[in-house]
């Protein structure tokens, strides 16, 4: 069985996958209700699964499965998979509860448009009123005292006069004291009415949280997958040994736990999985129509790595690749603060998962124990200029200047598309702001609501072949900025060729056409400008 998070799929997968895609097209054209709103659907983006499996007789099956659930509230579809656990029958304890949290929603908005909003009106208005009155009172008082310290100035004021002018400010100050007093008990009923109003709104939030939560865990609890040995396990129990803890919302839904499921159920053992997209990005989300993508870590590891448990399963390919990276970086300049390293394709710049050699690593086993820290990174597949340095001193100094742009960094892409075709200007600047798709690391998004700015800085060369030869200038250094600012419809509209996360898998790319091409700046403990320039191979 190959590896669902690192894969490239077979032969059969490639097949099944074509005749999947013409499947959709015949539903297309059969103008029925119910077949073109699930085409219509599809058309605004959903992964589609494909699983080939061999029964006990050794004849082979290709299931499908669509992701998620169907627009109209349903699992079920013609031709595809049935759902890992189906939940939403009409009459069922999840639909039924459901219904009942969102009658639950609808007495919440209700009240709070009428009975709160009323209570919280008239308190509002009798409160005006009585600010008003009250502030109209000490107008008057100080008005009085105003005319009470011009006649004392006059110093012809009597004895009798005097007492007079005590008397009637003792008054006014009594009287505002009153006053207050008796608006405050004015107002007392009303403020009891918004008080009852609020607390009861309360308590229908809490029932309806305690609620939600009490489907949900239900759902967790009876929402049960197999694996290869026949064992059932609870989503509940899978996400508790995660550090998680809870399932996520959707977690078992996607295409390959319903795949697996449906291959189990029927006894057959599963040979080969591929998931693809199918129609339009969604949301921030850089996706190309019918390329294969891995299964997702948020949603899915945890499910398939149970799943999964009784099937010899192909290691991921970067083992098979090599665990030991023999790729050695090239010293091009280094002085007693830092040195430039010429980082290849393939990579990693600090120590990661698995067993391959970074550039850090190999740069402290090659100066011999001096401190080595990398001022800046390069994702792995990306090549060029790197900086690393031997005190702490150098590295926060570096760092504060990666971090308030005192370091220009200037990159070289080849793009999948020619950009004269596509009409784009020659040079501009890319505003796209960035977060991490959580679900799925390390994918990035676009993320208008809460990403972090992300703006780039672009030149076209020239377009040969149908690439297109870049220049880019990062202003900010946000993870896979280039990449996602290249490939996202909202950018340039044209991955970054070679690029395994946002771009095309198909042709012979053979790596990741990004690199570091030039890196300027003035370091402040010599005060001396540096530039350095290594021209890109590809």
């Amino acid at each position: 069985m190959n590896n669902p998070f690192d894969y490239t799929p077979d032969a059969e997968c490639v097949k099944a996958y074509l005749d999947l895609t013409e499947y959709i097209g015949r539903l297309k054209l059969s103008n029925q209700p119910e077949q073109m709103r699930f085409c219509h659907e599809l058309d605004e983006g959903k992964m589609l699964g494909v699983l080939i499996a061999e029964d006990n007789d050794g004849v082979r099956h290709t299931l499908y499965a669509f992701s998620g659930q169907l627009g109209h509230g349903g699992f079920m579809f013609p031709g595809f998979v049935e759902p890992v656990f189906d939940y939403l029958q009409p009459d069922g304890y999840f639909k039924v509860h459901e219904r009942d949290i969102s009658l639950q929603n609808a007495r919440i908005s209700e009240y709070e448009k009428c009975e709160l909003a009323s209570a919280r009106r008239e308190y509002e208005q009798m409160l005006q009123v009585a600010d008003s009155r009250i502030e109209e009172f000490r107008q008057q008082c100080r008005r009085s005292k105003m005319e009470r310290d011009a006649r004392r100035a006059a110093n012809n004021v009597s004895e009798d006069e005097i007492k007079e002018m005590i008397r009637q400010s003792q008054f006014e100050k009594a009287e505002l004291h009153r006053m207050k007093k008796k608006m405050a008990a004015d107002l007392l009923p009303f403020e009891q009415r918004l008080k009852e109003a609020e607390r009861h709104i309360e308590s229908l939030k809490e029932k309806r949280h305690t609620d939600s939560e009490n489907l949900q865990k239900w759902l967790f609890d009876n929402f049960r997958v197999l694996n290869a040995r026949g064992e059932w396990l609870s989503l509940s129990e899978i996400f508790a040994e995660t550090p998680m803890k809870t399932p996520p919302s959707g977690a078992g839904e996607c295409c390959a736990p319903k795949l697996l499921q449906a291959a189990y159920l029927r006894g057959w053992h599963p040979l080969a999985m591929a998931e693809y997209w199918y129609g339009k990005p969604k949301g921030g989300e850089l996706r190309i129509e019918g390329e294969y993508y891995p299964a997702c870590r948020g949603k899915c590891l945890p499910v398939l790595s149970w799943m999964l448990q009784g099937l010899e399963v192909q290691p991921p390919l970067d083992t098979v690749r090599g665990g030991t990276c023999s790729l050695i970086p090239e010293i091009l300049y280094e002085n007693e603060w830092f040195c430039v390293i010429n980082k290849p394709s393939g990579m990693l710049s600090v120590p990661g998962k698995g067993n391959s050699v970074s550039v850090q690593e190999w740069l402290m086993e090659h100066y011999g124990g001096k401190n080595v820290k990398m001022a800046h990174r390069l994702d792995q597949d990306t090549s060029g200029l790197l900086i690393a340095t031997f005190t702490d001193e150098a590295y926060k100094l570096m760092q504060r200047m990666f971090a308030t742009r005192q370091i220009k960094k200037t990159y070289i892409a080849l793009l999948e598309g020619d950009y004269t075709s596509k009409r784009l200007p020659t040079e501009g600047v890319i505003h796209l702001p960035l977060s991490p798709d959580w679900l799925d690391r390390p994918r990035q998004r676009v993320d208008f609501d809460g990403g972090k700015e992300a703006v780039t800085e672009y030149r076209f060369i020239d377009a040969t072949d149908g690439r297109s030869r870049v220049m880019f200038t990062p202003l900010t250094g946000r993870t896979h900025q280039l990449r996602v600012h290249a490939a996202s419809q909202m950018g340039l509209g044209m991955p970054i060729w070679g690029d395994p996360l946002y771009g095309s898998r198909t042709g012979n790319a053979g790596r990741l056409h990004l690199h570091a091409q030039k890196l300027e700046f003035t370091f402040p403990l010599d005060n001396k400008p540096y530039c350095f320039e290594l021209p890109a191979t590809f």
